[in-house]
């Protein structure tokens, strides 16, 4: 191995069993990463590029999963080059977060539930750089402001469903960096952080990088954030890598028309489209690039004088929901933060409202709230005329079918030990058209081949699928209950810009087939803006525009 690389792959090939089928998940990848540099992988959902980086480290579940051909070459701080694939479980011990760090692409999932944020990083820096648990705790701290964690010393202390996504996000991160890896693995690092805090973390990856040496391998569906932050690029496809190169490169001259169909799927500010272009549409076009029809601005003012001629769907008022953040010696809080504070705002029956913020803003808050899956304090929130706070338990229960969301984790929105039928099956019980289990089957086949899955997926539990099936899925599961109202939280956050755009299509040809309003909370203005009929904007649990 060359004395200027870190890490070489060969002829990588993995696989997964499922039932009686064996799948290929990554086939016959090689590439190779010097030291201090940023290589980037891109790729859509279930393309292998996951797979890959969880290969490098052996975290590829066993036996459902087999690393079938290949090798994998590390080197180590002393400069002695390893064999992963040949090292024996206490070796990898060693090597995972000290020699290698790794931000994973789901933060919900990846923190315990029932450890403190602090005490998980604390743990990570105690286990590897064997220091005590005072200095372990000051270095965390530390950590939290590098990556812009406000009130630092409140979250060291606090548990990960306490966080917003993009919090526990950037938790992940510090724990990734906290021993100074020589080699990060970042897959998808900055998925549910909004623009400001994303440039924040590449910088801080770029300042550690130069700093310490240390080589990036950046996982991401987003390719603008590829195009100027990583060296060189690798684009896979269906487990094969069919593009690779330095990134200017790659971004100025593709030479594969999935590499041209990622760059084309990604909402623009500059027009209106009616639609969202599609991986599918390139990689089937033998002829000129598609074309997709844009609105003009007599259309949507058409458009928009019939919606908001009506009466509103919701009726929000000074609305106030606070959290506790200190409690007295008898464990009463005695201390407040106000993640909501007096929110006043109407929706139109088939509308899109976007909510936009910064993480922490208090747009998931609001969304929750008008849910009451979190109780307001104060204000009132009016739905079809019913005063939602006022309501018994169980009138509640028969408005919610009509009040829905679609959460930003599917992973763990999803019960793992019911298959995609079942989990949409369960959601029709309260329906009396649906009380017979024939009639709920033959509706959940329906629903799954309206968001694009087949019968085939029926029996499959959440973790044979790909991040954008689950979220397929989770919306199907969704309409079930034939919604009025859906509140989308950061629904496409998680999803590559391919897979994205199939959703957000999705999600508009829908609105127009049932006649769907929806609130959509989103930290991403391009989506938003391809999304939304008007915006409001978040910040500090205010409406900061209209």
């Amino acid at each position: 191995m060359d004395k200027k690389k870190i890490l070489e792959v060969k002829d990588l090939r993995v696989i997964f069993h499922h039932e009686h089928e064996i799948m290929t998940a990554v086939e016959d990848v090689s590439f190779s990463l010097e030291l201090g540099e940023t290589l980037g992988i891109v790729g859509e959902s279930g393309s292998g590029k996951s797979v890959t980086a969880l290969s490098l480290l052996r975290l590829i579940p066993y036996p459902e999963g087999e690393i079938k051909k290949g090798n994998i070459f590390f080197r180590g701080t002393d400069g002695s080059v390893s064999s992963i694939l040949m090292l024996s479980e206490e070796q990898l011990q060693n090597i995972r977060g000290k020699e290698i760090g790794m931000i994973f692409q789901e933060p919900m999932t990846s923190l315990n539930p029932v450890l403190t944020c602090g005490g998980q990083v604390a743990e990570t820096m105690r286990w590897h750089l064997k220091i005590d648990r005072k200095e372990a705790k000051m270095r965390t701290i530390e950590w939290f402001n590098e990556v812009r964690l406000p009130r630092a010393e409140a979250i060291f202390k606090s548990y990960p469903h306490q966080l917003s996504g993009g919090q526990k996000q950037r938790v992940m991160i510090a724990m990734a960096m906290s021993c100074n890896p020589n080699l990060l693995i970042a897959d998808e690092p900055t998925t549910a952080l909004d623009v400001s805090v994303q440039q924040t973390i590449l910088d801080l990856m770029k300042e550690l990088q130069a700093r310490h040496g240390m080589s990036i391998l950046f996982i991401t569906h987003d390719l603008k954030l590829v195009s100027g932050f990583a060296d060189r690029t690798l684009v896979m496809y269906k487990g094969k890598i069919v593009e690779e190169g330095k990134t200017e490169q790659v971004f100025k001259s593709p030479s594969d028309p999935y590499t041209v169909g990622l760059m084309m799927c990604r909402p623009t500010a500059d027009k209106r489209l009616k639609k969202l272009p599609t991986i599918e549409e390139f990689l089937n076009s033998s002829g000129p690039l598609p074309v997709t029809e844009t609105e003009s601005e007599e259309q949507r003012k058409a458009r928009h004088d019939k919606i908001y001629s009506q009466h509103p769907i919701l009726q929000v008022s000074n609305l106030e929901t606070v959290f506790p953040s200190h409690y007295s010696f008898f464990g009463k809080a005695d201390t407040f933060v106000k993640a909501i504070n007096s929110v006043s705002f109407d929706v139109y029956p088939g509308e899109t409202l976007g909510i936009v913020g910064e993480s922490g803003s208090g747009k998931t808050t609001l969304g929750r709230s008008i849910l009451q899956l979190i109780r307001s304090r104060s204000g009132k929130i009016i739905f079809n005329g019913l005063e939602i706070q006022s309501l018994t338990q169980q009138k509640l229960r028969s408005v919610r079918k009509d009040l829905q969301i679609i959460f930003q984790d599917p992973y763990s929105s999803l019960n793992p030990r019911l298959t995609a039928g079942n989990a949409i099956m369960e959601a029709m019980l309260p329906l009396a058209q649906y009380q017979e289990r024939d009639a709920r089957k033959q509706r959940a086949i329906e629903l799954l081949g309206m968001v694009g899955l087949g019968y085939e997926y029926f029996d499959r539990y959440p973790h044979e699928f790909s991040g954008g099936q689950r979220q397929r899925v989770c919306i199907a599961r969704t309409l079930a209950v034939k919604p009025k109202l859906i509140i989308c939280d950061e629904s496409v956050s998680a999803l590559d810009v391919s897979i994205q755009a199939q959703i957000l299509n999705l999600l508009n040809s829908l609105k127009s087939e049932f006649g769907l309003t929806y609130i959509f909370i989103s930290h991403d203005l391009s989506v938003v803006w391809f999304m939304a009929d008007r915006v409001i904007v978040m910040q500090n649990g205010l409406i900061s525009d209209g």
